[in-house]
């Protein structure tokens, strides 16, 4: 959660009136902690935004950039929905201080950087290190997803091996988290459900991005606020043939600065070798994707490579009800957003003992099946768990491996 006060934004370029600011704009609203919203500020690019705080005046700048030629027209309806059902999850969540000033100046906030991009886009290198000054990219996003987070039911799984894992950090051994995706907030969920307690695991984690979380002009300026390893998936790389050549030099590259860090050691990597997120089975029910062999055995391969000694660490994660992805793989950039307030969790599994799990499987092809297996099997088992702790409060109160930091 957000408990320190957030460093003043200097203004960028300014969409209204293609000049650029001179002046710092900070307006203020709210970052959720368990029952209520205490004050702090929201930074704004855009001066004029600043001082929208209802959804009037939200819709008519909207509109406004509509006549200017300043915003797509077809993407209007779009926002219109995403508005509005953010505003029907925050203040129907019951929490003190989430009110329609509230969600004005967060969904302006996300307008603002929008804007931003579009007159000065940030284009992600291969290492994306998180961007806090003199915008703070990564307040803004926590804040986003805090006001979605139902803290009273979410958890956090067996606290004691996230303590594992920093002790290995502090002793430069690497870790890499293989876990299920359900949402574009997976990173936000992960750092609230750490940041009471594992703080330098909130903010230092490097996660492994797709395409879509750096193109996507809705998912950019979140990203812009987390360390990334920046790769093209299986999934999307043919696309568009004419740029598969360059996506191929894209993930070299980025193997390259993947391996440096982890020669460094210390690093913590957040990976989901399913490729994508989590999409539900044929019976409605959301469940953690297969995972890829190759991508598991990518992450063992440079892990065994590197320098330090390093650990494969598979985790589950409950988000999906928060923004629930297409129910089907959308090759198009610009899906939309659907939110609701809800509880979520992660929970850590044991380490994977790769030695055990590969000893008998008899050639290369089966044993990055069995790893693959074996991690997909313990975040599986994980989920169910999990997800239960947090929809059934009376089962989560005989779990005591669950627990919620955040309401101490």
């Amino acid at each position: 959660m957000l408990h320190a006060t957030q460093q003043r934004a200097v203004a960028g370029r300014r969409p209204f009136s293609g000049a650029r600011a001179s002046n710092r704009v900070v307006a203020h609203a709210a970052a959720t902690v368990a029952t209520s919203l205490p004050t702090v500020d929201v930074q704004f690019h855009q001066p004029k935004l600043a001082g929208v705080t209802n959804e009037q005046q939200f819709k008519a700048v909207i509109k406004g950039l509509v006549a200017q030629g300043k915003f797509p027209p077809q993407l209007e309806p779009a926002w219109d929905y995403f508005y509005d059902n953010y505003k029907k999850a925050v203040t129907s969540s019951g929490v003190a201080g989430a009110d329609e000033k509230l969600v004005t100046q967060v969904q302006a906030s996300i307008l603002d950087n929008v804007l931003n991009q579009a007159v000065n886009p940030y284009t992600f290198p291969s290492f994306h290190t998180r961007l806090i000054e003199p915008y703070n990219y990564y307040d803004f996003g926590q804040r986003y997803v805090a006001t979605l987070i139902d803290f009273q039911n979410s958890v956090l799984g067996f606290r004691e091996r996230f303590d594992r894992v920093q002790e290995l950090l502090d002793q430069k051994h690497n870790v890499v988290i293989l876990a299920n995706h359900q949402t574009e907030a997976d990173p936000g969920v992960f750092a609230h459900m750490l940041a009471k307690t594992h703080p330098k695991l909130a903010t230092d984690v490097i996660y492994v991005a797709g395409d879509r979380v750096v193109t996507d002009p809705m998912c950019k300026p979140f990203s812009m606020g987390r360390n990334l390893f920046c790769v093209h998936s299986k999934k999307h790389m043919d696309d568009a043939p004419e740029l598969k050549a360059a996506k191929m030099e894209t993930n070299r590259k980025t193997l390259v600065a993947m391996q440096r860090k982890l020669n460094e050691g210390g690093t913590l990597m957040w990976i989901a070798p399913s490729g994508g997120r989590d999409r539900p089975n044929a019976n409605d029910e959301w469940v953690p994707d297969n995972f890829d062999p190759a991508a598991v055995e990518l992450m063992r391969n440079l892990v065994q490579r590197a320098k330090q000694p390093g650990h494969l660490m598979p985790m589950s994660m409950f988000s999906y009800p928060m923004m629930p992805p297409p129910k089907t793989v959308d090759k198009s950039i610009g899906e939309r957003r659907l939110t609701a307030f809800t509880g979520v969790g992660i929970s850590l599994c044991e380490e994977l003992d790769v030695a055990a799990i590969i000893a008998a499987s008899g050639s290369e092809e089966k044993e990055q099946k069995a790893l693959a297996k074996a991690a997909h099997d313990a975040v599986k088992e994980s989920y169910a768990v999990l997800s239960k702790a947090i929809q059934d409060p009376a089962f989560r109160a005989t779990r005591k491996e669950f627990t919620q930091p955040w309401m101490a």
